[in-house]
């Protein structure tokens, strides 16, 4: 009873010191659950701890806080002020004084699975780089893909990631915004360390920057036509090529595909595992910036909860069977003449 007493006392106090840095506790958590950054990922929803220490409650005066980022002690990379200034850093504080400490952190959000390789076990627990990328680091195998990179160009993008992954991103089309990963220290991350994961993400095999991308669905004298368009990210001259790759688009239950375009039409299947209909296309090869446009014309539009949406796959070169082999394409965007 005491001690909830004293807290009680004391919360304003420490709230009037975090105002008094400069802090709004209400735009640091907008902030802190913005996608556009991913500290979450290590230190929790709420900086309830995770891969990372927890935040919560612990009060950090904002010297402290911004030494902590701009120059961690630990495994976390450094972020630079273009990508979080000290006036955000002063939100972040008020926002973790209003919050209650946690006991203890909780499990990692993506914890070591059995039998885990070394390179993935090193991602996922020494290194953290998992925690944001995923288990099977797919992300990171796309961008070695666009330029098939060996182990210096990955140097490049951990030790250097605020200047050389901006200029990676510009060649290969990635989405701009906010730059959520700062530059890990070759002195915390050793090159041995380092090249354990690479050696993983070059074992599970290297992505083809493969992506699709879906316009609205515009209505004609036949029904609703989709055009899909599909590209290959990769660098000329660089990039790997994908060979035998299907292009799968989902036909909404009701809806029948009334005409196609686009070269390699293979009809429509059932795919029971996942209790849809597919119009598939087979594409031989897609090189590096090479595009292909389709188009499916369908009896009704997609609707909210069943939309037309898709997927690409291909067979060389190889990768890890699994959650991995698969390019999801997102929905069509809903327009009033198509709903």
């Amino acid at each position: 009873m005491t001690r909830v007493l004293v807290a009680a006392l004391l919360l304003p106090l420490l709230q009037g010191v975090a105002a008094a840095q400069g802090g709004d506790p209400a735009a640091g958590k907008a902030l802190w659950e913005n996608p556009a950054t991913g500290c979450r990922n290590c230190h929790g929803g709420r900086g309830e701890g995770g891969f990372g220490p927890d935040l919560a409650g612990r009060h950090l005066g904002l010297p402290q806080f911004i030494r902590a980022v701009r120059k961690p002690w630990g495994i976390m990379p450094a972020f630079v002020e273009a990508q979080m200034s000290d006036k955000e850093m002063a939100d972040f504080v008020a926002y973790f004084d209003g919050l209650p400490a946690v006991a203890a952190p909780p499990a990692y959000r993506n914890p070591v699975p059995p039998g885990a390789p070394r390179g993935q076990e090193v991602a996922l627990a020494t290194v953290g780089c998992a925690q944001c990328h995923g288990p099977t680091l797919n992300a990171m195998r796309q961008g070695a893909g666009s330029v098939n990179a060996d182990f210096a160009w990955f140097k490049d993008m951990v030790y250097e990631h605020t200047t050389k992954y901006p200029v990676h991103a510009a060649t290969v089309a990635a989405p701009g915004g906010r730059l959520r990963m700062g530059d890990y220290s070759r002195i915390r991350l050793p090159e041995s360390l380092l090249l354990e994961v690479y050696t993983y993400i070059k074992d599970m095999g290297f992505r083809v920057p493969l992506a699709g991308q879906l316009s609205p669905g515009v209505v004609t004298a036949n029904g609703v036509t989709y055009t899909l368009t599909v590209i290959n990210n990769g660098v000329v001259g660089k990039g790997l090529s994908a060979e035998d790759i299907t292009v799968a688009v989902v036909v909404p239950a009701g809806a029948i595909v009334v005409k196609t375009t686009g070269a390699g039409y293979a009809g429509v299947r059932a795919d029971e595992q996942a209790k849809t209909t597919l119009a598939e296309w087979r594409v031989p090869m897609l090189g590096p910036k090479e595009t292909q446009t389709f188009t499916l014309t369908l009896s009704k539009a997609g609707s909210e909860n069943d939309n037309v949406r898709g997927a690409l796959r291909w067979t060389k070169p190889a990768i890890k069977p699994g959650p991995t082999d698969t390019v999801n394409i997102a929905p069509a965007p809903l327009t009033a003449a198509a709903r």
